[in-house]
């Protein structure tokens, strides 16, 4: 299927690896431009070899503002202008309402909120005046179904769910949307962080299995597409059968 985004271009941070790695390649295959953000220069080095087509890296720090002002001020020189967010960061540390202490929440909302918030109103008040863009935020199936374990990445999360939802329905006419994705288990090495088995991880699921992260990105490529230009306001939830919830 040819997804009608040829000649776009995208701005993926935290691309250097996992999921974000995987959308920057799959939107690359479809003939986008991509630019890669991640605080590593020396991975991010990496990780462009294996995208296709002529991509662009960017560093930068999501949890301190001036470095994400820095990297879109370099994003809009670098691409001309940004077609396509696809805003993704790493999980903050795992901890329960007991064990996450209070100094830690401002890190998380900066990180996996504020962040995506401040690169939002950089990027869709052009895609506006252009009347065509896609903003897709890899949020976590625990915004559906809270982990007990992972209080700092529901909180924050479940914020960030929110402003998506909010904004959708305010810039829909313009001819932007605006939608997140919810991973479920990836074999990422964030999982890798949190559990200590991945084969009895894997042998608990419903599909007997962990998701593949290029299956992944072809998901977030598909919510930029040309074909799913009616799909707005939606937590997309890619888990394989995983949550109890709906």
């Amino acid at each position: 299927m040819d997804l009608g985004i040829g000649g776009r271009t995208a701005l993926v941070t935290g691309a250097s690896s996992g999921l974000g790695l995987a959308s920057a390649r799959a939107l690359a295959a479809e003939g986008v431009r991509v630019a890669l953000v991640s605080r590593s220069a020396e991975r991010l080095a990496a990780a462009v070899s294996t995208v296709d087509g002529d991509p662009a890296t960017l560093t930068a720090d999501l949890s301190d503002d001036a470095s994400v002002d820095g990297m879109l001020a370099e994003a809009f020189e670098v691409l001309g202008f940004v077609d396509i967010l696809v805003a993704n960061a790493g999980g903050p540390p795992p901890g329960t309402f007991e064990s996450t202490e209070l100094d830690l929440y401002p890190t998380a909302l900066q990180l996996n909120l504020l962040a995506h918030v401040r690169m939002c109103k950089a990027l869709i008040p052009p895609m506006r005046e252009r009347g065509w863009g896609r903003v897709v935020a890899i949020t976590s199936a625990t915004v559906r179904e809270p982990s007990a374990t992972l209080m700092l990445s529901n909180t924050a999360r479940a914020g960030l769910t929110g402003f998506l939802k909010t904004t959708a329905t305010e810039v829909a006419r313009d001819g932007v949307t605006v939608n997140s994705v919810q991973p479920g288990l990836h074999a990422t090495s964030r999982l890798k962080e949190i559990y200590q088995d991945l084969d009895a991880v894997a042998a608990a699921h419903p599909m007997g299995r962990i998701g593949d992260p290029a299956d992944f990105g072809r998901v977030v490529a598909f919510l930029c597409s040309e074909t799913a230009n009616y799909i707005n306001g939606t937590g997309l939830p890619v888990e394989g059968g995983s949550l109890s919830a709906s």
